[in-house]
């Protein structure tokens, strides 16, 4: 990752929220399109040295995402991503959870709502993401499971990606 780029990671266990804020080196265009086109996503959005893939996408309010996450084992984890608004290059507000292949959200595992927002800065752009939870419980559960370190994994292979679609 260029060191230069901001990455921050803020917990509030008063509001039950994360927020990530993340600059990347390319314009808004590009990174909206690296989060909402299932092509693109499939070549970022999952920590090293795991892959995305996406069986689903219907990328329109009230349409959704399905995806897993698979091992270098080829092991997969399943998540449904449900879009309930979207303003074009500007933002969107969706609901993640831990689903099954089919689609079934897992009751067992947290849900969130990620309000993400892209945002131009200088050359670059800025990704600022709210992600809030139902409960603390939930909140420390993802913590435990390594959101953090996921997230800037993931965020790592993004980078990588805009270098190569520039």
């Amino acid at each position: 990752m260029n060191s230069n780029l901001q990455f921050d990671f803020l917990v509030d266990k008063e509001t039950n929220t994360i927020t990530v804020k993340r600059e990347f080196a390319a314009n808004r265009q590009l990174v909206w399109s690296a989060y909402t086109e299932s092509e693109l996503l499939d070549r970022w959005f999952a920590p090293k040295p795991w892959k995305a893939k996406t069986k689903t996408m219907d990328f329109r309010e009230g349409g959704h995402w399905l995806y897993a996450m698979v091992s270098p084992e080829g092991d997969e984890h399943w998540g449904r991503m449900d879009y309930v608004k979207i303003q074009p290059i500007t933002s969107f507000n969706a609901l993640d959870g831990f689903c099954d292949s089919e689609g079934q959200l897992n009751p067992n595992l947290p849900r969130a709502n990620w309000q993400t927002s892209f945002e131009d800065f200088s050359e670059n752009t800025i990704v600022n993401t709210i992600v809030t939870y139902q409960s603390l419980g939930d909140l420390e559960t993802v913590i435990q499971m390594g959101l953090k370190e996921g997230l800037a994994l993931t965020m790592e292979g993004l980078d990588e990606l805009l270098l190569t679609l520039k």
